[in-house]
């Protein structure tokens, strides 16, 4: 089945609006250079974390071949860049208001990831099968 055209854009929201709004907040930060760069890397590799997680779990799911590694090494990646962002905020000298942020856009960000990941591949498989 394909997927909704409004699910497909509430995915791709929730991704620009978790993503542009962590980057827009560390742009606008007082931060040292050293710190921006940690959150932004700590960002990019839950992205990448979350789209590997989905696709080997939805692999796993269609009986496409994943190895134990791969799949492990999935569920440790995104599990890690969730604590390093939790420890490096919890030593962060922000403002409780600030870390939320951080810490919710950040969540979000990978939620949407997740999102439009799964409705790539529900659509390509739609147009495999049309």
């Amino acid at each position: 089945m394909k997927t909704s055209a409004a699910f497909v854009g509430a995915s791709w929201f929730a991704l620009g609006i978790g993503m542009f709004g962590y980057l827009i907040g560390l742009w606008r930060s007082e931060m040292l250079l050293n710190e921006k760069g940690f959150y932004f890397t700590v960002l990019m590799f839950g992205l990448f974390s979350v789209v590997s997680l989905q696709k080997s779990v939805r692999d796993r799911l269609e009986g496409f071949p994943v190895t134990d590694i791969y799949y492990g090494l999935s569920w440790f990646s995104t599990l890690l860049s969730i604590t390093l962002l939790t420890i490096g905020l919890w030593n962060a000298t922000l403002l409780p208001s600030e870390k939320g942020f951080y810490a919710f856009s950040f969540m979000l960000g990978l939620f949407g990831a997740i999102a439009v990941q799964k409705n790539t591949r529900d659509n390509q498989e739609f147009a495999k099968k049309s």
